[in-house]
């Protein structure tokens, strides 16, 4: 995670270009250094929480995306006015039946800096985020891996933080380049239409043999 923020800052330069989210294994970076990509890029972080994490007791709505009587909650969406996070009551409701009905409210928000990781440009705990790690990690590491054997990284001995850092950028670039060519100039056919099934053809043509009516 340290060559994040190098990395943005390489295709912000070379490329005019930044993704609107990263997606990154656990928590290995700086709440410092994800404040500065989400502010100076708009660029969202979305990472696990490691499990050794001290969470302040004030986010534990936001974490855990229930109030503290336990009614769920759900990500109505982020105002960028106010620059906070607005959570409501998801229903069915059970607030009704709730002995601090009169005492509690029906919205909670969370600026994005109360904890990066948590809120940051989506909520860690939202359907968008959840959706993001469940399904988007899942090839990533398939398309580095592959990307990984097309260079020939896997024969290189990487001595050097220096080198190890031209090489991961020249990775991150290298699935940066085909993601900008296939949104500018998508092919006129789907790319995985050769592997999708099809119905056999049964209009060969054969000779058969007459068949006569006795």
């Amino acid at each position: 995670m340290l060559f994040l923020e190098p990395s943005l800052s390489y295709c912000w330069k070379r490329l005019d270009f930044v993704p609107d989210f990263v997606v990154a294994d656990m928590a290995y970076i700086h709440l410092a250094v994800q404040r500065r990509i989400r502010e100076r890029w708009h660029v969202g972080v979305v990472t696990k929480l490691r499990p050794d994490f001290d969470l302040p007791k004030s986010i534990e709505a936001g974490v855990l995306m229930r109030c503290s009587q336990g009614q769920p909650l759900q990500w109505m969406g982020f105002n960028e006015t106010e620059q906070l996070h607005w959570f409501g009551v998801r229903p069915p409701s059970q607030c009704l039946w709730c002995w601090e009905q009169s005492q509690r409210p029906r919205e909670f928000s969370f600026a994005p800096a109360d904890h990066e990781i948590v809120f940051g440009t989506v909520p860690l705990n939202s359907a968008v985020a959840q959706k993001l790690l469940r399904q988007a990690r899942s090839w990533i590491e398939a398309t580095q891996a592959y990307d990984k054997n097309r260079l020939g990284l896997n024969a290189l001995y990487l001595n050097s933080l220096r080198f190890a850092w031209i090489m991961s950028l020249l990775a991150d670039t290298v699935s940066l380049l085909r993601a900008c060519a296939l949104l500018r100039h998508p092919p006129n056919r789907r790319l995985l239409t050769a592997l999708e099934p099809a119905q056999i053809n049964l209009d060969l043509d054969i000779d058969e043999p007459e068949i006569r009516n006795s």
